[in-house]
């Protein structure tokens, strides 16, 4: 649900600000728009997307799974346990569910935490052995 407003406020910014707070391009934000990973707070007058501080930050929550392999799906279904964990309403069993999942996916990333760990030392070993002068033998 977005509101229109006539102009940017101080509280709304435009996409372009939006995708250089992000490193997202503008395509890719427009996509998560028409997938409904993130839909704008606001439209200008004209109809440009306008997003808040709160978008920002649900792109940046996106912008830090999109290396770990999430699928849109995924990353869909982890924005909204955080919104059910965030929301006063939210049934038990629905923090439970919500829960649940999360720890689904902390468990899910500190896997890949490890995993990279493990390819960077390989790069570093890599980049050791480049920067050693060969030596004939």
């Amino acid at each position: 649900m977005h509101s229109t407003v006539a102009e940017v406020s101080d509280t709304h910014m435009q996409i372009g600000q939006v995708a250089a707070r992000t490193e997202l391009s503008i395509r890719t934000i427009r996509h998560y728009d028409e997938v409904g990973l993130v839909t704008p707070s606001a439209r200008s007058s004209g109809g440009f997307r306008l997003y808040t501080e709160a978008d920002v930050e649900r792109l940046l929550v996106i912008r830090r799974m999109k290396p770990l392999d999430f699928t849109l799906i995924e990353m869909k279904d982890l924005l909204e346990a955080i919104d059910t964990l965030n929301t006063p309403n939210a049934t038990a069993a629905q923090h439970k569910a919500a829960a649940d999942y999360l720890g689904q996916c902390q468990a899910r990333t500190r896997e890949s935490i490890s995993r990279l760990r493990k390819h960077l030392g390989y790069a570093e070993e890599l980049a050791h052995i480049l920067a050693t002068p060969t030596r004939k033998r």
